[in-house]
């Protein structure tokens, strides 16, 4: 007899219906999986052979054949466990194979029958939304990713037995529905705030403008100087997600099973600091099937990098595309996919190995050679990415214990909002959202200089000995400075403490 039972299978951020068949004839008994499927999923007829026996139900002594349609398509994971069981069930007669075709089912199973969470729900509900069947059988603890999606039914399950009864009769449990506004609102808040941060205020105005434009930014200071603590507050003032935002973000987390059990849903921007010893493969994402790496888990967020000149040069490079186009590239001999990467990128490094080179209250230890292959591991075309390089300075006692109160994440946030607010009707028609992500020919376009502004600029280009990517960068900095100050056009203030932005090509740490 056959039976059919349908489930997902996952291809990078999108899921695609997968059709189980089960046949079960004479022969001798053994089961057969075909229809590439990885190594889980053919240790999955162990799981399920001992989930059937432990539930009360029998195994078949007969020639079980599984075939996961459609079979040109390589699949992983262990969310078909349950599918399959039951469709062994239904071939064996001990279930009704008929309401088997209103259900889609995810889960793995252990040995006693309990069902166990995987990863991917969120995407994998998104794509039911768009089929014909809406009724999705999974997890307790998948329910809250399944639930946020109006357009289906999510009915929780415990185990193996549980589900078997609740197909013969439906009538006894209730699907499991979120409200996603309530959700939203929930999840809305942070856990710090700029008010915490003493001192750094040339810092914290820096990181300002840097939001306000979508500007990447490059913090240079000695140990303790604030670095992390200001870049893990970059967050608190970017602009309120939207739901559309707040649901692309959580789903890439659940494909990459980086949702924490008591947050299942994420409704702040992502902060994402990974150790400098991370490889350029867990950096933009990768695997025999890709998956999301750590720049597609801080899309419409932040990516810090403390101790940038520590991480492999394999990693730094691999950051010039996606810092280009918002996006990454990973192609596999199986499969090349396509994962988003829209972030704003915070580095930190100390000015040479010791890190008191601009102290003036620690010697420095270094050579100038030191300082200078220090340095080199960061290159010119990665630099030419990050508009924005300020010195962070160590904190004083007098700032460090004082009680007057510093400007609030609140307070930060509503002139971001006003910045961007101008720059959304800027670019209306532009297919752009910010100023970091003008080309040369808007640019000239939105970024007119005056004649007193464009002597300013040559002159500084002169004395300052700045590079020739430093002249777009100031530009597009300068025209941010201006959307915070109210102003239409770029004017002499603008541009010169956009100039101060730029440490590294003005050789204040040469």
């Amino acid at each position: 007899m056959i039976a059919k039972t349908y489930s997902f299978g996952l291809m990078g951020l999108e899921a695609y219906p997968v059709e189980i068949e089960i046949d079960a004839s004479n022969g001798l008994p053994a089961v057969t999986l075909v229809g590439l499927a990885d190594t889980a999923i053919k240790e999955s007829k162990e799981r399920v052979r001992s989930a059937i026996r432990n539930s009360g139900f029998q195994w078949p002594s007969q020639r079980i054949t599984v075939n996961l349609a459609p079979s040109d398509i390589k699949k992983e994971g262990a969310c078909f466990d349950l599918a399959i069981a039951l469709g062994i069930l239904a071939a064996t007669g001990q279930i009704d194979s008929a309401v088997l075709k209103d259900y889609y089912f995810l889960g793995e199973l252990s040995l006693n029958g309990e069902l166990r969470p995987v990863h991917g729900v969120l995407a994998m509900s998104l794509a039911m939304a768009n089929l014909q069947v809406k009724n999705l059988l999974l997890p307790e603890e998948n329910s809250h990713e399944a639930g946020i999606i109006p357009e289906i039914s999510a009915w929780p399950l415990k185990n193996l037995k549980e589900a078997a009864q609740f197909l013969a009769d439906p009538g006894t449990k209730q699907p499991f529905k979120l409200a996603l506004g309530q959700i939203m609102r929930e999840n809305a808040d942070y856990p710090v705030d700029f008010s915490e941060v003493k001192g750094q205020h040339f810092a914290k105005r820096a990181l300002e403008v840097a939001v306000s434009g979508g500007h990447n930014i490059l913090m240079i200071g000695p140990p303790g100087s604030g670095k992390t603590m200001l870049a893990k507050r970059i967050p608190t003032i970017m602009p309120e997600l939207a739901l559309k935002e707040a649901l692309e973000i959580t789903r890439i987390h659940s494909v990459a099973g980086a949702l924490l059990k008591n947050k299942l849903f994420i409704g702040t921007r992502p902060f994402r600091s990974p150790h400098h010893g991370i490889s350029d493969i867990t950096l933009i994402g990768g695997g025999s099937i890709p998956v999301p790496g750590e720049i597609s888990l801080a899309h419409q967020g932040v990516l810090f990098l403390d101790e940038l000149p520590e991480f492999q040069r394999d990693a730094l490079e691999a950051l010039r595309q996606p810092l280009e186009d918002g996006s990454i590239r990973v192609s596999r001999i199986l499969k090349s996919l396509t994962f988003p990467a829209c972030f704003v990128l915070a580095a930190a490094m100390n000015p040479c190995p010791c890190g008191y080179y601009t102290d003036p209250h620690k010697a420095c230890r270094c050579s100038t050679t030191q300082i200078a292959r220090y340095r080199a591991k960061i290159s010119g075309p990665l630099l030419d990415r990050i508009d924005i390089h300020i010195e962070v300075p160590a904190v004083r006692y007098q700032e460090l214990s004082s009680n007057l109160p510093a400007e609030s994440s609140a307070q930060i946030k509503e002139r971001v909002d006003k910045a961007r607010a101008v720059q959304r009707e800027r670019f209306m028609d532009k297919r752009i959202l910010c100023n970091a992500q003008m080309s040369h020919k808007q640019i000239k376009e939105f970024c007119v200089l005056g004649g007193e502004e464009n002597a300013l600029l040559k002159m500084a280009m002169a004395e300052l000995n700045l590079s020739a990517r430093a002249y777009d960068k100031i530009l597009k900095v300068s025209r941010t400075i201006a959307d915070l100050a109210g102003s239409g056009d770029i004017r002499q203030e603008h541009l010169s403490e956009a100039i101060q932005y730029r440490s590294l090509d003005t050789g204040l740490f040469v």
